[in-house]
């Protein structure tokens, strides 16, 4: 085994959801440092200016497309920390959410590698504010699942058959007010016919939001309902190559309702708060 005092340093480095400027400055500072960087399939090749003193290497996944096998990523991350001081792995999102961090980390502290872990934006959060609506709301929304039904398919023999059955089985939905599927562009007609047919929580008229290439100048909406999106509606959106979002809530509709509904049930009697809100959130007195 090498001699841990003479390995490099390995940081795992949230990208964020996409626009280049959404990065941390920790991030961006490492970037700067860094001798090697290894990069999703998903970054925004103008964040990979800001390492123009590093080698760059590609070792994204992307569904259906020929990809990096996650053991050969570990193994190149090991290699890279016997010959350089600075290793960013950049990775879309934010490194612990749906990024197999895990397996990465394991790897370099089971050859005495150090590792750090910098956080970044995960697309969830990006959406909720590119729509400026929030993932919870007071009296609606007080949870909020991320989920997603991708499955690895570098599966390790021991595990092979456990997967496999859950590949066969039915899609499994949380019982969180708000959810938000990455990855689920393929499964999305099906997601939401188990959620109106298996959760009385969501029905065929729960608000959802279908986000594209969050952040980006690519970015698109498609706006509906639950029971739209099990007929299909969407399929013939979606665009391929890029990633999308599916968020599915009551905390999701549209804000005029909801201040009409919360209007219509409160009645304030307070002197002070006799003014109106207008739409464009200002108090009138």
């Amino acid at each position: 085994m090498s001699n841990p005092s003479k390995l490099g340093k390995v940081y795992l480095v949230g990208a964020g959801p996409g626009a280049a400027d959404l990065i941390t400055v920790r991030g961006a500072n490492l970037l700067a440092k860094a001798d090697i960087v290894f990069h999703d399939a998903l970054i925004d090749p103008a964040m990979l200016d800001l390492c123009p003193q590093a080698i760059k290497e590609p070792v994204g996944k992307r569904c259906g497309k020929l990809s990096s096998a996650q053991h050969f990523i570990n193994k190149r991350l090991v290699d890279a920390a016997q010959k350089y001081q600075i290793i960013v792995r950049l990775k879309g999102g934010d490194p612990m959410m749906f990024g197999r961090a895990d397996e990465e980390i394991q790897a370099l502290k089971k050859h005495n590698i150090e590792v750090e872990v910098v956080p970044g934006i995960t697309a969830a959060l990006a959406g909720a504010a590119a729509i400026q609506q929030s993932l919870t709301l007071r009296g609606v929304s007080r949870s909020v699942a991320f989920v997603t039904l991708a499955q690895a398919n570098e599966a390790r023999e021991d595990v092979a058959g456990a997967i496999e059955k859950n590949q066969n089985s039915p899609l499994q939905n949380p019982s969180a007010d708000t959810l938000v599927y990455y990855m689920g562009r393929k499964d999305a007609s099906n997601i939401a016919k188990q959620l109106i047919e298996g959760n009385s929580q969501h029905t065929s008229q729960t608000p959802v939001h279908i986000l594209e290439a969050v952040s980006t100048k690519n970015e698109r909406h498609w706006s509906s309902t639950l029971g739209e999106l099990a007929t299909g509606k969407a399929n013939d959106w979606f665009d391929s190559a890029s990633p999308a979002l599916i968020m599915v809530g009551e905390a999701l509709r549209e804000k005029q309702q909801a201040t009409e509904l919360q209007s219509s049930s409160t009645k304030i009697d307070d002197g002070l708060q006799d003014g109106k809100i207008l739409t464009n959130s200002r108090r009138s007195a």
